[in-house]
């Protein structure tokens, strides 16, 4: 099987360079090629002699892959199903809105976090994304050139999955790679905190912890996660760093109606992010399969919104997007997935 040349650095494409008894100069060319030029296949890489080009393809590939399905909504926001090997498939959403286009990227096959709220953990752990299946959603997504922000909000506890999701990274922001700015990407954690930590010491991406209730028992309720990680604690590490100049810190908070939008969790979110230089992200639920959870009216949303804002703590409702198509996480994914066993 060939390996991809996709995800690896500069340094690591000049010792393929060297192993191969080529210059070492040549793997700044290949660095090139790839995330500047985005060549679809090696022989694409005219500067680099035939000779060294059908030397490299002996034992590698770019390591891209098209898209194997999308779903199109009429407010412009496209699903892609990405395949990542064995049979498997994974989420990309592209989201585009005014000057900005987003890319909502997976990190993992199903997730180990089983959130009761999140199709994908229904779906249980299938496996880590490679740098290289990180990457390739955004190197073959059919509207690459128009992206201007990506966030690791997909699939996938990113965290759990922190060396490549690192490797991903470093790719899109490093001088040789892609050389975005870290503003324009942003990694979100339910809060592992040692990985997290690690995270925010080696990368300067903004940060995104999934918050969704500031009660224990009922965050244990919708995650799991929570019993070994408590939000409180994760806080309190988070207060240890910086977020005030150029690294944003935001916590995710999906509202469910008549279960985390009362005056009562907004006053313990004020009370849980006291003195935080942060921001809260107010989302809208979408409907799962089997989960008795609905989402919140306009009205209680707004209110959620203006009581906490007006408490110090600044706040927004993200614009719900792609209602029309498998909106929710996991759901597409899962209809493939269920569609081979049926079928097989």
């Amino acid at each position: 099987m060939l390996e991809p040349l996709l995800g690896k650095s500069l340094a690591e494409l000049k010792d393929v360079a060297k192993s191969l008894g080529m210059p070492a100069f040549t793997g700044g060319q290949i660095a090139k090629w790839l995330y500047v030029k985005h060549v679809a296949d090696i022989d694409g890489m005219t500067d680099i002699s035939k000779c060294n080009r059908e030397r490299l393809k002996e034992r590698y590939s770019i390591g891209c892959m098209p898209p194997a399905e999308s779903q199109r909504s009429a407010d412009g926001t496209v699903k892609y199903l990405f395949p990542s090997g064995n049979g498997k498939f994974v989420e990309t959403v592209y989201i585009p809105e005014g000057d900005r286009a987003t890319l909502c990227v997976s990190s993992q096959v199903g997730c180990k976090m089983n959130c009761l709220f999140c199709q994908t953990g229904k779906q249980g752990f299938e496996g880590n994304l490679t740098a290289a299946g990180i990457l390739n959603q955004i190197y073959s997504l059919p509207e690459r050139d128009t992206l201007t922000n990506i966030v690791f909000m997909g699939q996938g506890e990113p965290m759990d999955n922190l060396d490549n999701v690192l490797r991903a990274t470093a790719a899109l922001t490093a001088d040789w790679g892609y050389a975005w700015s870290p503003k324009r990407i942003t990694v979100s954690s339910v809060g592992i905190r040692g990985k997290l930590r690690r995270f925010i010491e080696e990368s300067d991406c903004h940060v995104a912890i999934s918050l969704h209730s500031p009660v224990h028992e009922q965050r244990a309720m919708l995650m799991p996660a929570e019993k070994a990680m408590p939000i409180s604690e994760i806080v309190d590490m988070l207060r240890g760093y910086d977020f005030s100049h150029q690294r944003r810190l935001s916590f995710e908070y999906i509202v469910f109606g008549g279960v985390n939008d009362s005056p009562e969790h907004a006053r313990a979110v004020i009370r849980l992010l006291k003195g935080l230089e942060c921001r809260v992200n107010l989302i809208r639920f979408h409907q799962i399969p089997g989960v008795d959870l609905h989402g919140a009216d306009d009205a209680r949303m707004e209110a959620l919104r203006d009581f906490l804002t007006g408490h110090g703590v600044f706040t927004t409702i993200r614009a719900s997007r792609g209602q029309d198509i498998y909106a929710a996480c996991g759901l597409l994914s899962t209809a493939r997935k269920d569609a081979a066993a049926e079928g097989a």
